[in-house]
C-alpha cells in the first residue's frame, strides 16, 4: 500500500521568544513493513542547527527558533511503500541493547494498579505471542479509550486508575505491564490510516515488544491489532518522552498555543 501523508504543526506564541529549541523526531527509516519513496521537512520561522542519530536509532533534527519570532511551521510531507508484516519487526537493533528497553521511567514506572491488572492476566498461554496479545486485549478492555481526558505527563498507573486515555496511554500500559513480565518493551510513535476518514486530530503510537526468536512485535492496544500495511512508523523510545515527534525549551514567559493538520491517506 502507498500511503501519502501531510503533517503540518503550527505554533503561537504571544510575545516574542528570545531563544527557543526543538528536537524533531519526524523523519521515518525503512523497515522491512516499510520503504520511504520521499520525505521532505519544511520549517518556517526556525532554522535546522544540526541532525544526529540517537540511541534509539532515531533521525533527530535540532531546530532553533528565528530571534524573536512568535510562529513556527513545521511541514511534514512523504510518501510511504507499505507493507503487512503482521506486526513483526524483526531482530531490528541499533545503539541500545535490550536490557536497556527492560527501564521503566516516570511514564512506566510499576504500581499497585499495574500488579493488580497482571494479577488478573491467566497463567498459562500457547506462548509469547499468545500472552502478549491476551494482555493487549486485557489493557484495552480496562483502559476506554477516550480522547481529551488524559494529558501528555498522564503516567500508566494514572491512567490504569482512571479507567480511561488515548493511544499513548494504553502504550504506556503495554509497555509498562511487559516490561514487568521480562520482555523488552519500547513506545513507537508514526502514523496510522484511518478506514474512515483522511483527516485526523493528532499522530498515532503503540508498542514494540521483544519476542525471543522472533525479533521485534508491534501491539496497538488502541485498535486490538498488530501493526499492518495502513501503519508508518517514525519513531521509538523508552515512553512517550523519548520518542516524541516534537520536544524542547524555550527562554521567556510567553504562551504556547498548537494548531495541527494531518492527512493519510492511500495513493
Amino acid at each position: 500500500m502507498r500511503l501519502r501523508i501531510s503533517h503540518t504543526t503550527s505554533y503561537h506564541y504571544n510575545a516574542p521568544v528570545p531563544f527557543a529549541l526543538q528536537q524533531l523526531r519526524k523523519t521515518p527509516r525503512s523497515f522491512a513493513s516499510q520503504s520511504i519513496l520521499d520525505w521532505r521537512i519544511t520549517l518556517q520561522g526556525a532554522r535546522e542547527e544540526l541532525s544526529f542519530t540517537d540511541q534509539h536509532g532515531n533521525h533527530v533534527i535540532l531546530t532553533s527558533i528565528e530571534p524573536d519570532g512568535q510562529d513556527i511551521s513545521i511541514l511534514v510531507e512523504g510518501e510511504v511503500e507499505t507493507h503487512d508484516t503482521h506486526g513483526v519487526l524483526g531482530e531490528e537493533g541499533f545503539h541500545a541493547p535490550f536490557w536497556y528497553y527492560l527501564r521503566n521511567t516516570p511514564s512506566t514506572a510499576p504500581g499497585a494498579e499495574l500488579r493488580k491488572l497482571l494479577k488478573s492476566l491467566d497463567v498459562k498461554y500457547d506462548g509469547d505471542i499468545a500472552r502478549l496479545h491476551a494482555l493487549s486485549e486485557l489493557i484495552g478492555d480496562r483502559v476506554a479509550y477516550e480522547p481529551g481526558k488524559t494529558e501528555v505527563t498522564t503516567t500508566a498507573e494514572d491512567a490504569l486508575k482512571a479507567g480511561h486515555g488515548v493511544c499513548q496511554d494504553h502504550t504506556h500500559i503495554m509497555i509498562a505491564a511487559a516490561r514487568a513480565l521480562g520482555y523488552s518493551s519500547r513506545y513507537i510513535s508514526g502514523y496510522l490510516m484511518m478506514n474512515d476518514r483522511v483527516q485526523q486530530d493528532a499522530a498515532h503510537a503503540w508498542a514494540e515488544i521483544h519476542v525471543p526468536d522472533i525479533g521485534w512485535i508491534g501491539f496497538d492496544v488502541s485498535n486490538g491489532i498488530s501493526p499492518d500495511e495502513r501503519y508508518v512508523r517514525v519513531a521509538c523510545g523508552l515512553d512517550y518522552k523519548e520518542a516524541a515527534p516534537v520536544s524542547g525549551l524555550r527562554f521567556g514567559s510567553s504562551a504556547e498555543s498548537l494548531s495541527v493538520n494531518l492527512q493519510v491517506e492511500q495513493q
